[in-house]
């Protein structure tokens, strides 16, 4: 997996770029955050005044039906697993908050396998080639804000997430077009993985590279 950002903090801008290392309901998981839910975990390098984040619905700016609630459930279950923060899906109830923008998504086959059928006499053979992987890349707009003071904590503009997902295969040599496109169908078990790859990252970023 693959993640780069580039981050504007106090005049300066610096590109991230890491390699690092489940999800919920989505209605379970903001019904806990409604309520102030607190996990206890570790990770603290945001300023020792923040205590609650507000983390909204990521926007979602693509075609891609539904992903930005997938995206967001997957943040609040890894903020309340990793973190002490607690965590509150209403701005005004945070001393931070979290908004975030999916600008971007394109999905490509990446590896091929290929099966070759013998024809009838007198015609050709004909090799069929299907997708066994394709790799997801995701570009986001992120930005944590200190509510009160709306002190900029952490932006980038440019938050890529790129990670590589095996592909259901038939056999048959036929389906490639068709599992990319139903890969981010709502409750496709690929989606779900790349949703809480995606969380695990963002989190990380937000709270260990301040």
């Amino acid at each position: 997996m693959i993640v780069e950002a580039v981050t504007k903090r106090g005049g300066f801008v610096t590109r991230n770029r890491c390699r690092p290392g489940v999800t919920a309901l989505a209605g379970w998981l903001l019904a806990l955050c409604g309520c102030g839910y607190h996990v206890a975990g570790h990770g603290d390098a945001l300023p020792k005044s923040i205590h609650v984040i507000a983390v909204p619905p990521i926007e979602n700016r693509t075609t891609t039906f539904r992903i930005e609630q997938k995206l967001t459930a997957a943040t609040i279950h890894e903020f309340l697993a990793k973190t002490n923060y607690r965590i509150v899906s209403d701005p005004s109830g945070g001393d931070a908050v979290l908004t975030g923008k999916v600008v971007s998504l394109e999905v490509v086959p990446l590896l091929f396998q290929t099966q070759s059928t013998a024809g009838s006499p007198g015609t050709a053979t004909s090799t069929l080639a299907q997708a066994t992987a394709m790799m997801v890349t995701m570009r986001c707009e992120i930005t944590l804000k200190e509510r009160d003071t709306d002190k900029v904590l952490y932006h980038t503009d440019n938050f890529v997430f790129r990670n590589e997902y095996q592909l259901a295969t038939s056999g048959t040599g036929t389906e490639t077009q068709s599992q990319v496109e139903t890969f981010f169908q709502e409750g496709d078990p690929a989606l779900d993985r790349m949703s809480q790859d995606f969380a695990r990252t963002l989190v990380a970023t937000v709270t260990e590279n301040f």
